[in-house]
């Protein structure tokens, strides 16, 4: 075909052009729809099934906690909490068993 020659030619790459152009902004568009959310600190729903049931202000402390619920037999998992320290974090189901062995911890 060549370089194109008369008004039809460069009427039809210039069409090519154009259905490239969105044809590519349709696939790599901004990708709103495929973007990740943003993770909001106020939303429960952050942290899954998990439900906070301490903070403390160090990881150590964190972890002494989280050591008596697994000699108890409670499941439990420690995440950060910003600037407030860190959270102790278990399953709905074990959530009062988890505050009574660690008020029972808090009276010993």
């Amino acid at each position: 075909m060549g370089v194109p020659q008369g008004i039809f030619e460069y009427g039809v790459a210039a069409l090519v052009i154009v259905a490239m152009v969105f044809l590519l902004r349709w696939t790599f568009g901004t990708q709103n729809a495929r973007r990740p959310p943003v993770n909001d600190p106020a939303d429960p729903v952050d942290d899954g099934l998990l439900e906070e049931v301490s903070r403390v202000p160090t990881e150590s402390a964190a972890q002494v906690l989280r050591g008596r619920l697994h000699g108890n037999g409670i499941r439990s998992t420690v995440s950060r909490a910003g600037l407030d320290g860190y959270r102790l974090l278990v399953f709905p189901d074990d959530v009062k068993d988890a505050r009574v062995v660690l008020s029972r911890g808090a009276l010993e």
